[in-house]
This record gives structure tokens, sequence and C-alpha cells, in this order.
């Protein structure tokens, strides 16, 4: 095992933030060298260390589950709620972070019982508003892995809301793709056409990879009859939004972005 880094709270901030920038931006495998500076963080560290360890789990997390890695990630995000004893913002992130990994593994019922947690560790934050809008994020999820899309519709048009007020434009680009999926699944095919374009020029504005390449590759699919030219655009700048996400990664961990079920589809196209 690695041994511990002892990094000051201010250093080990930093890299927390740069991590999280980088990983918005799809530069997971730079976003995961500044996470290698943050961990391993013991149980028996000094407070502040134990958090901001937790915060970087909890990011590390996100970046395998946004290559498909779910396992993975429930792992790293087992660490963050060990490392954050459940509690705070640290501890909303692991617990959030938990609710998402099962939704990629496919349980809905452990998915909820982490999503009850993380809500109600924002329970009484008024101030919370990035937590607020990322549960709107993952209920969308259990919602759509549950067959009940316009749950998911109207948690994710909530979050979309809440992003606008707060003056945040990655988060609205990212409800906007979680509400013009879940449209997609309630059979509103023309509305959920207008949302993704929504997201996918908003994310390609913010250079927000991760985000830019679905809400692409979606809307390729969902106007290929009616506006085919349009798909054809669309789905090529996913394609090449997908391997530009590639060329950042280690080559160890390429393949799995590759063999991610719809990146696969993606690119078979």
């Amino acid at each position: 095992m690695a041994a511990e880094h002892n990094l000051p709270t201010e250093s080990a901030a930093a890299r927390w933030l740069l991590a999280v920038c980088q990983a918005a931006a799809g530069r997971f495998g730079p976003a995961l060298d500044a996470l290698d500076g943050l961990l391993p963080v013991t149980v028996d560290a000094p407070a502040e260390r134990r958090i901001f360890g937790a915060l970087g789990a909890a990011t590390l997390a996100s970046v395998h589950r946004q290559l498909g890695r779910h396992a993975e990630a429930r792992a790293h995000d087992e660490v963050a709620q060990a490392l954050s004893d459940g509690t705070g913002e640290a501890g909303f992130d692991a617990a959030l972070g938990l609710a998402a990994d099962a939704v990629g593994l496919g349980d809905a019922l452990v998915a909820r019982d982490h999503l009850a947690a993380a809500t109600a560790l924002a329970a009484g934050h008024a101030e919370w508003w990035r937590q607020r809008v990322r549960l709107g994020w993952v209920q969308a999820e259990v919602a759509l892995l549950e067959g009940r899309p316009e749950a998911a519709v109207a948690a994710a048009a909530t979050s979309v809301d809440q992003a606008e007020q707060a003056g945040a434009p990655r988060h609205v680009a990212k409800g906007l793709l979680f509400q013009g999926v879940s449209l997609v699944e309630e059979g509103r095919h023309e509305q959920a056409a207008v949302i993704l374009r929504r997201a996918g020029l908003l994310a390609e504005s913010l250079g927000t990879l991760p985000l830019l390449w679905p809400a692409r590759a979606v809307l390729g699919a969902l106007v290929d009859e009616s506006e085919p030219e349009e798909s054809q655009r669309c789905f090529q700048s996913a394609r090449r939004t997908v391997e530009l996400i590639a060329v950042d990664l280690p080559e160890t961990l390429r393949p799995d972005w590759f063999s991610r079920a719809d990146v696969a589809a993606l690119l078979a196209e």
C-alpha cells in the first residue's frame, strides 16, 4: 500500500479543487494525478486532513464512475464515507456517490437507501445549493432505473431551476442532460430534442466534455430519422469528444473507457 501523504491542509484543498476542475473538463488523467497526491489517508489522521481525504476519495469515485467502473467507484466512495464519518459535506458526497454507484450497478434498493441518507444530510442546510442540485441528478437516475420517467423529468427540471438561480452554468448543463434523457424515456421526443440541443451547446461553450458527448449522442439517435444531417453532426461531435477524453487517460484505463457500453455503441455507429 502506498504511504500516506502528509500534505498541509491548504495544499490538500488546492489539489482537490484542481482535480474537481480537471474532472469536470473531462481531463480524467490529470485529475487522477492530482488526487494521487491526496490519498491514501488513514482514519486516525487529523480531522481537516481526513475531510480532504474524503473529498478526494469521492472525487476519485466520480472519475471511475464516469469511466464506467462502478464497482471501483463504490470502493472509493466507501473510503470517503469512512474518512468523513458519514457527516458534513464530505459525508454527503460519499452518500450521494454511493447512490450513483448503485444505479450504475443496477441496484435500485441500495441506491434509494444512500439517496435517503444524502437527502437527510442536506436537510437544514439552505446554503447547500450544489448539494440540492446534485440530489436532483441522482433522484432522476434512480427514477429512471425504477421505470418512473415522469418523476425523473420533474427531479431534473427542479435541478435545472436551482442551478439557474445559483448562476452555475455547468450544473445547468448537467441538469439539462438528465432532463433530456428523462424526456426521451417518457416519450416526449420533440421536447427532449430541444433540451438536449441546449445541453450540448452549453456543455460545448463551457468545455465540459463529459456532458458534451452524451448530449450529442442521445440527440443524434433521437433525430436520426427526422433530421439525418443533424444526427450525423451530433454523432461526429460525440465521437470526437469520446476520443479526446481518451487522450489524457492512463493506458491502463483506456480499454475500460472504450468498452463502456454507451461509448462502445457510439463508436460502432
